[in-house]
């Protein structure tokens, strides 16, 4: 598995004290905190250098081609990470599956590793600005936006265009359709179709989101099928790959895009979906629908694969999302108990009405980090019984409004006295 080290970037000071101070990125890894406590920061990073990982696999740069500078100016700055981050001599390192890569005392080091294993990802970044896909008409025009929003309404773009029926939304019992002709994206419900411009909020926030990952989703081919090589193939393709190279008649850029090229017979086969504040507009209901899916996106398991092989990375806020995804964690594991049980069918059918069976998680493919905007630190949630311990900033929250609301109970008694 993938992990990443933070130290002293931007609003994250301290990073993670355990496990080597690396953050495991796990299959299903969620960052929580306040505002400016680094969320984002942790995200964008680890969005930034699988991307680059993912580059230098396929053959569309050099590990010469990565400097201080483009690091900085171009990958980093892609995510709108500006200068006011590095003012406090950052360590970052990841630890990949094909590569390390490390930016420390304003050094840029990689160094290809061993992975007989890897698996070239399609990597989705979405914004939290994403409603402005739907608030604004022609949003592709838009000056001035970040490089993730520009990459995420190209796919909305690629996703509306591969509508051909409507799709059925986890909101209210709605479904999107797509008019191709007008460019539009409709909502129908009972009794009303509504453009998608003219809906509620949660509906602008939802529907590019869920139609996006589910384009990308779908859209990803089978290890067999996309990814995997014979040891033949392999060995024309690196013999290709070095001909490209050394090939004196082509300048850089033309070596940059030939190898481009060739990498492309390596299809992409997983799909990294990091999301922020998914719940966005959403009542909490919704969210848990919509976390739901995500899950079920996540757990995709493709022709002549026996397990998953997609992550999904979440920031938020929402003391909903931690909670309904204790209980698809929980349900994984009373799934396993019901498959000894007699009452096997009965107990399946009643468990998958609590949690459809696709979203079901193992706590073992769960990490949830919580981030400190007051010592920039980051603290693993421990697990009670394989549960996310409900010891956490969100939570907390809800508690001390419920202690606020009994002082002020105590307050009126005092008035009757």
């Amino acid at each position: 598995m993938p992990r990443i080290k933070i130290h002293n970037f931007g609003p994250i000071k301290t990073g993670y004290k355990e496990n080597d101070e690396f953050l495991d990125i796990s299959r299903v890894t969620v960052f929580i905190g306040n505002q400016g406590s680094g969320k984002s920061t942790a995200a964008k990073l680890i969005s930034a250098f699988l991307w680059m990982e993912k580059a230098l696999v396929r053959g569309d740069f050099l590990i010469d081609d990565f400097t201080e500078k483009n690091f900085i100016e171009e990958r980093l700055a892609y995510h709108r990470l500006s200068d006011e981050y590095y003012k406090n001599k950052p360590e970052l390192i990841y630890d990949g599956e094909a590569y390390h890569i490390a930016y420390r005392n304003n050094k840029l080091e990689i160094s290809k590793k061993d992975a007989p294993c890897y698996v070239l990802p399609q990597i989705m970044y979405v914004p939290a600005e994403r409603n402005v896909v739907t608030s604004v008409g022609n949003a592709a025009k838009l000056k001035n936006i970040s490089g993730p929003l520009g990459d995420f309404i190209t796919e909305y773009g690629n996703a509306k265009e591969n509508l051909s029926d409507s799709v059925i939304l986890p909101i209210n019992g709605t479904s999107a359709e797509y008019d191709k002709t007008h460019d539009t994206i409709y909502i129908r419900g009972n009794n009303y179709r509504i453009n998608l411009t003219d809906a509620a909020s949660g509906f602008q926030s939802l529907v590019p989101l869920y139609l996006v990952s589910r384009y990308l989703c779908n859209s990803i081919k089978s290890k067999k099928n996309g990814e995997s090589m014979s040891s033949e193939e392999k060995k024309r393709f690196e013999k290709q790959f070095e001909e490209i190279t050394r090939d004196p008649n082509l300048n850089d850029e033309q070596k940059r895009i030939a190898r481009s090229n060739l990498g492309k017979s390596y299809n992409k086969a997983v799909f990294i979906n990091i999301v922020e504040e998914p719940e966005l507009n959403l009542f909490p209901g919704a969210q848990k629908d919509f976390l739901y899916e995500l899950l079920k996106f996540n757990n995709t398991i493709r022709e002549n694969e026996t397990e998953p092989g997609n992550r999904v990375i979440i920031t938020t806020h929402s003391p909903y999302l931690i909670n309904f995804l204790s209980v698809a964690i929980y349900g994984a594991a009373l799934s396993k108990k019901i498959d000894s049980s007699n009452k096997k069918e009965s107990l399946k059918n009643k468990l998958f009405k609590v949690v459809p069976q696709g979203a079901l998680t193992s706590v073992d493919d769960v990490s949830i980090y919580q981030l400190s905007e007051t010592d920039g630190s980051i603290k693993k949630l421990s697990s009670v019984e394989g549960i996310p311990s409900d010891d956490n900033f969100l939570n907390n929250l809800i508690q001390k409004g419920n202690q606020e609301f009994d002082k002020l109970l105590e307050i009126e008694e005092q008035l009757e006295c």
